[in-house]
């Protein structure tokens, strides 16, 4: 029932156009199950490479790509996945760390028996993907990432970490209310943002903290390090991107900034966030 309310709201958000194109999409849902058994959930559509793999970030679901599933289906084969412990994927895992959420996307790759991919994550699915690539080696030929690393070298001490999230512990529905509220523009549709903090405050808390814990702890300028691959950033203007850090650890690197949107590009303004993806992928 919450992925049915998710996806008729997400209609609302598109053209008229979009929508008869989404109910014209053929997606289909497959299963696999990750290094420790755990069935990972995830749609696919479309035939063309590179495939694209989309990967959704904190709390969240694949549902989150509907409108780039529709979009790009057309050109590419398209993947979205739901990481344990979200959405549709299993619940029984123990360690709920960006180094497993990464071998949920190898086993759907693995699955799929790909050998040209881009994988694409938004917020906390650009590490996922950032440590996937690392597991796949060259069936990966780029990283696209959505409003994450504004700052690859930035560091919180154990203090600030701790007072964020004992926050958490204390009220998770409340306090992640307020944090969803936060990742958006003054102007910022109010439906869409009351939709998403309903959503992602009713996330399982014990998988969610852990999550965030293995978030803080993962080294993105080490990582970015490993890799030599190109990597495109696209970012929104509400939170500065650091740069010159990412020239410091990215060999290949570009980044484009989308104006007047906040944490969610893709559902605040879907047709400009479509073009600027397309854009990205041509452009690789």
């Amino acid at each position: 029932m919450k992925n049915l309310k998710r996806s008729l709201y997400l209609f609302l958000f598109c053209s008229i156009t979009l929508i008869a194109q989404i109910t014209a999409t053929d997606i289909q849902k497959d299963t696999v199950f990750s290094f420790d058994k755990e069935p990972i959930v995830y749609e696919k559509a479309g035939a063309g490479e590179p495939t694209l793999v989309f990967v959704h970030c904190w709390s969240c679901d694949k549902s989150y790509w509907a409108g780039q599933i529709d979009y790009f289906s057309k050109n590419y084969k398209v993947i979205a996945i739901d990481l344990a412990g979200h959405g549709e994927s299993g619940l029984g895992r123990v360690d709920w760390t960006i180094e497993n959420y990464a071998k949920d996307v190898k086993a759907v790759i693995d699955n799929e028996k790909l050998d040209k991919i881009i994988l694409i994550g938004h917020s906390m699915g650009g590490p996922v993907v950032l440590a996937a690539a690392q597991l796949l080696g060259n069936k990966v030929k780029a990283l696209i990432t959505i409003d994450t690393f504004q700052d690859i070298e930035q560091k919180y001490t154990q203090e600030e970490l701790d007072k964020f999230y004992k926050a958490f512990e204390k009220d998770f529905v409340t306090t992640t209310k307020e944090f969803v509220k936060g990742m958006f523009p003054e102007n910022a549709d109010s439906t869409l943002i009351t939709e998403i903090a309903e959503d992602m405050s009713s996330a399982p808390p014990n998988v969610a903290l852990a999550s965030f814990r293995s978030l803080f702890k993962f080294n993105e300028a080490a990582n970015f390090d490993k890799i030599n691959i190109p990597v495109r950033f696209i970012n929104s203007d509400k939170f500065p991107t650091n740069i010159e850090a990412a020239k410091r650890h990215i060999k290949d690197f570009d980044l484009k900034i989308m104006k007047g949107v906040g944490h969610f590009p893709m559902l605040e303004k879907p047709d400009l966030f479509n073009k600027v993806l397309e854009e990205t992928i041509n452009k690789l």
